[in-house]
């Protein structure tokens, strides 16, 4: 996500640096890559052209030109506008005074609703609040299928209609009486889509809307079609007025121009961010954490909710312990790593952590989920001594493991390498104060991948 720009956008940056002093001419040649930069990211022009216009005004001040550090600040004026332009503030989801409240989900036909449906009364049903879901695509059974597996899959309430009910407003109607007779105080309302935007569709969900008065209307875009997503969120805002968006496939869009742009040309907020299949592959959207993403600074903030959400704590403290007094042994990194696939894809996580240092290259790290298989096979043939010593491990006992666990000898060695390098980096963790603390709970193998 946003990988080919962050790259373009810190070597705008080292440019900048290598100069040595501010002037107006290289200041305006660092805007002039930057520009391109957000075009070839697939940003919609008018996004850019004041996105540009924003930075430039702020930045050839002579408070930045002749500062001590001028290129520290023309960052940090890119990244004010960046949050500025995607945002401001995280948007949290409205709510009725008087539940249930009503949120409709709309879009184009295979932009993802029905899956973000699920995915979203999941986010719901964790922070609070019971949700209800229903499917008025009375077109498409397929469609109402797929959100009656989801719902058994989440084990979460569904109201399915009865054969009577075979207009939308029918279901959304007794839907609703159904989510107030049983407690619940959201009713997400998957509704049909089109393969194009015609007056039809778009008559039948004013229709939905007059009848419902939804608190929240989303609008549901598939990330990969960049500025077409960005279109049809405009044309649907203006004919149904949207409050929000959902962006699917964000983890498959390394342009992220849709993202960029879907706020400021709509004026309405992108709340939720779709990164995965899982069902708990749907993330808040942070402004600010997004931008500082973009810049290489990290999104540490995320990475700790990610691991405090899914981590057990107990072992957690364990493991930093351990890492502590040098008591982390070969069985502790294979729990970690056990436990780090609950997280998701290792890819996203590294790609939370500051671009800085001795970590500026782990967005770029690859890894396949067959070698964290190998490397649990790896431990799980060493004997309880081994993996209780790692420094007993001989030429001989590599060979056995690399038989047992049906890999080679190079793979073994390569895996002591990475679980030692490992060690050492995480102890370091350990003692840098707060943020050392909360990640010392995540240790993560980082030579894994290529």
């Amino acid at each position: 996500m946003f990988d080919n720009l962050s790259d373009k956008l810190q070597r705008v940056f080292k440019n900048l640096r290598g100069e040595g002093k501010l002037s107006a001419e290289n200041m305006d040649a660092a805007l002039r890559e930057i520009r391109v930069a957000l075009l070839e990211a697939d940003v919609h022009f008018r996004v850019v052209k004041q996105f540009i216009e924003g930075v430039k005004e702020k930045a050839m001040g002579e408070e930045v030109l002749t500062a001590l550090s001028p290129t520290q600040q023309v960052i940090k004026i890119v990244r004010d506008e960046m949050v500025k332009m995607l945002g401001t503030h995280q948007a949290r989801l409205r709510t009725a005074n008087e539940p249930p409240s009503v949120m409709m989900i709309v879009g184009l036909q295979g932009s993802g609703k029905t899956t973000s449906t699920g995915k979203l009364a999941r986010w719901l049903s964790k922070n609070g609040h019971s949700p209800l879901m229903v499917s008025v695509d009375v077109y498409r059974p397929a469609a109402r299928k797929q959100l009656s597996i989801l719902a058994r899959d989440l084990k979460l309430p569904l109201y399915e209609g009865t054969p009577e009910e075979t207009k939308p407003a029918e279901l959304a109607r007794s839907a609703r009486k159904e989510a107030v007779q049983t407690g619940r105080d959201i009713l997400l309302v998957d509704t049909a889509g089109r393969l194009h935007i015609d007056d039809e569709l778009m008559t039948e969900l004013t229709e939905l809307r007059d009848q419902l008065n939804p608190t929240e209307i989303l609008f549901v875009a598939d990330a990969m079609t960049g500025q077409d997503a960005v279109k049809s969120a405009d044309e649907f805002h203006k004919r149904l007025g949207i409050t929000g968006s959902i962006l699917t496939k964000m983890d498959g869009d390394a342009r992220g121009g849709a993202a960029l742009s879907i706020r400021s040309v709509t004026g309405q907020p992108l709340k939720f961010v779709g990164v995965g299949e899982k069902p708990d592959a749907l993330e808040l959207f942070h402004p600010d954490r997004v931008a500082q993403r973009i810049l290489g600074m990290g999104d540490v903030l995320s990475l700790i909710e990610k691991v405090e959400e899914n981590i057990d704590q107990k072992q957690a403290e364990e493991m930093q312990r351990k890492l502590i007094e040098d008591d982390f042994t070969l069985a502790d990194f294979r729990d970690q790593v056990r436990q780090i696939r609950k997280l998701g894809p290792l890819e996203s996580l590294l790609g939370m952590m500051p671009q800085v240092g001795m970590l500026k290259d782990l967005k770029n790290v690859k890894v396949d989920d067959n070698e964290i298989t190998r490397l649990v096979a790896i431990v799980d043939s060493m004997t309880p001594k081994e993996r209780a010593n790692h420094m007993i491990i001989n030429g001989q006992r590599r060979k056995r493991i690399a038989k047992g666990s049906g890999t080679s000898v190079q793979e073994v060695n390569t895996l002591l390498k990475q679980y030692a390098q490992m060690r050492k980096m995480m102890k370091s963790f350990t003692g840098v104060g707060f943020m050392g603390k909360r990640l010392g709970k995540l240790t993560l193998p980082m030579g894994l991948g290529q």
